[in-house]
């Protein structure tokens, strides 16, 4: 998956999470595309997605959580 790919996807988990589950969407999104992720610059992704920079944080937090967590259908 490219770099753009990954910002779009983003940036719609950003635009349409509900009110007060903005963080929530973004872990999510890091948990749901960890692998992917890997080896791509997070800082560069949020940018692009038009995604505070800061929350590449908070999208490696849920990269670190998805060893631990299985996803509902």
């Amino acid at each position: 998956m490219t770099t753009d790919q990954l910002a779009r996807i983003l940036k719609d988990r950003y635009a349409n999470a509900g009110p007060g589950l903005t963080a929530t969407s973004v872990h999510l999104f890091g948990i749901e595309f960890a692998d992917s992720l890997k080896g791509h610059p997070l800082k560069e992704i949020c940018a692009r997605a038009d995604v505070p920079v800061s929350y590449h944080t908070e999208i490696h937090k849920g990269m670190k959580l998805c060893p631990f967590v299985t996803l509902k259908p």
